[in-house]
């Protein structure tokens, strides 16, 4: 195994340059997460007219008014330079030049599938689609759910990347877990999704993501909750990966102090702790999966369980908590990267990025603006000088890191 120090990558990821795939890019194997480099995808933005009836949802504070000074949530900029007009929509921001800054709808199919052209371009392999428990009831929320479903599930097959749902269960009540299995029954008897070509599959099994379980931060459904809701997916049939807390093993730090904990773990079959926020720098990256991912995958090993780790880009949400911004810098691409060359190091078949289109937290990896919108009181991240595509060439090289197909060193 060949090994680099973090500061020596840093030091030399400028000099590295991509080539990004050809679009022809050939369909991945879908029926296995290993050798994956699988993104989140949350597909939550709304505007006002694009037919959800959900206003500005995940780009303003008050959804009932577009995003402008005083109402954003948003951290970066997309940049909309490829989109249709038929795709943007007029915010109460400008850009430098005096022009109205634009944003998107998850709610737009040519968007979704803009989203799953640039997977298939720049070498990505596909997306777990977030899909929050508390907003399955019915309504326009469940609507836009189900339509962003659809939009993803058509951008995947038409994309030649895997597709797969993550029920994420922040926000329910207590008992409400219910909820996931009433849904997965209505998606499959309606879409058929386990039988759908996208659809990924590992260990000959459609995979359920099941996220948020075991955090000490007082939800309010029981971990009895979960280890009911693992069960109830193993007998539909399905491969279940269980998004747990960072310190999970060891049931410390942002863990619940509960044996418990490790039955349902060892019930399902990927275990995919969260990294977002648990340390800083890419030395304490490299670090943290020296001392923590190394003792993990052991540990699954020893269960006959799979290993996912999370990477992420940076984070911030100042706009949206009144956070710093760049709370945890990106350097220019050299925070993710020793993220990457640590999971490969601690033998990590499958890497899981969040995210692709995460713009509220800052943790996006998709085409983002150098040049966000300006003036009085406004602030968001620049990318650094980066072009627009420099995460997604990164997160392509990150998937032909983890299959051999190049050594961990700058490339020319």
């Amino acid at each position: 195994m060949i090994r680099i120090s973090s500061t020596l990558l840093c030091l030399s990821w400028s000099l590295v340059a991509f080539a990004v795939d050809d679009p022809k890019t050939v369909v991945v194997d879908r029926s296995t997460l290993t050798g994956k480099v699988m993104c989140g995808y949350q597909g939550w933005f709304n505007c006002d007219g694009d037919g959800a009836d959900l206003g500005w949802t995940h780009w303003s504070r008050d959804r009932r008014n577009m995003p402008g000074p005083g109402n954003v949530v948003v951290d970066l900029w997309p940049d909309l330079t490829e989109y249709g007009p038929d795709e943007r929509f007029a915010t109460g921001f400008r850009m430098a030049d005096g022009r109205a800054a634009e944003v998107f709808s998850s709610g737009n199919r040519k968007t979704v599938l803009r989203h799953f052209q640039w997977m298939q371009q720049y070498g990505i392999d596909g997306a777990f689609l977030q899909r929050f428990a508390s907003g399955l009831r019915r309504g326009p929320t469940k609507a836009h759910k189900d339509r962003v479903l659809k939009h993803v599930r058509d951008g995947a097959n038409l994309s030649g990347r895997a597709f797969a749902v993550m029920y994420d269960l922040s926000g329910i009540r207590a008992d409400d877990t219910e909820l996931v299995q009433d849904d997965w029954r209505s998606i499959e008897q309606e879409m058929r999704l386990a039988d759908d070509a996208a659809y990924l599959h590992h260990e000959g099994k459609p995979v359920v993501a099941i996220w948020g379980i075991g955090f000490n931060d007082d939800r309010p459904y029981s971990l009895n909750d979960c280890h009911e809701l693992v069960r109830w997916f193993k007998e539909q049939g399905c491969t279940v990966m269980v998004g747990v807390p960072s310190f999970w093993r060891t049931l410390q730090r942002d863990s619940v102090d509960d044996l418990l904990l490790h039955q349902i773990i060892e019930l399902a079959d990927i275990v995919s702790p969260w990294s977002v926020g648990r340390y800083r720098s890419a030395d304490e990256a490299t670090r943290h999966a020296a001392d923590v991912w190394a003792a993990d995958q052991q540990w699954c090993q020893q269960r006959q369980l799979d290993f996912l780790p999370v990477v992420f880009p940076g984070f911030s949400w100042h706009n949206l908590k009144g956070a710093d911004l760049a709370a945890i810098p990106r350097r220019k691409g050299e925070f993710l990267w020793s993220q990457i060359v640590a999971a490969k190091n601690a033998s990590c078949q499958m890497i899981y990025v969040a995210m692709f289109d995460e713009v509220d937290e800052g943790t996006a990896i998709f085409k983002c603006t150098d040049e966000p919108p300006t003036g009085d009181g406004v602030q968001f991240l620049d990318f650094e000088g980066l072009p627009s595509d420099f995460y997604l060439k990164m997160v392509g090289q990150a998937g032909k890191l983890l299959r051999d197909e190049i050594p961990i060193r700058p490339l020319p």
